[in-house]
């Protein structure tokens, strides 16, 4: 078998199709989450927190130098926190999403439980007294064939 047509086999299975479409729309939807985060909720947070932007949020360790031209390290936090927010804020969105499609997609029937039979303790049990019976009974038909 070819080296194309065994990609060709495995690009068409169904699994890496799937992925496919999952990770594009799943880069649609948190590109939709992120949205929303930017700019309708992080806004009236903002206002409550006295407009500071999380973003902004950060330690200086060393100052700007105008005269080297060397600029500023700052450590930051506010950035992490925002990134964080916005994971936290698009993994409630998408439990959200994935709990009203499981409340709307038909529940599967339960089948009714198989009917219990004997253990296999039980079953060993019937098989040593009928082979008992059995080996009984044998003797006593060889003696009245001989007779």
């Amino acid at each position: 078998m070819s080296i194309l047509s065994e990609f060709k086999q495995f690009a068409m299975r169904g699994n890496v199709i799937d992925l496919a479409v999952g990770v594009v729309i799943g880069s649609a939807f948190g590109k939709i989450v992120s949205s929303m985060v930017d700019n309708i909720i992080m806004p009236p947070l903002g206002v409550l927190i006295n407009n500071v932007d999380f973003k902004d949020l950060g330690i200086v360790i060393s100052a700007a130098d105008p005269v080297t031209n060397k600029p500023a390290v700052v450590f930051g936090y506010g950035a992490f926190l925002q990134t964080c927010l916005d994971f936290l804020i698009i993994a409630f969105a998408i439990f959200m999403l994935v709990r009203l499609i499981n409340k709307l997609s038909p529940k599967a029937e339960e089948k009714p439980a198989a009917p219990k039979g004997p253990s296999q303790e039980e079953l060993l049990t019937q098989i040593r007294d009928l082979l008992k019976a059995e080996s009984k009974a044998t003797p006593a038909k060889a003696a009245t064939k001989k007779k």
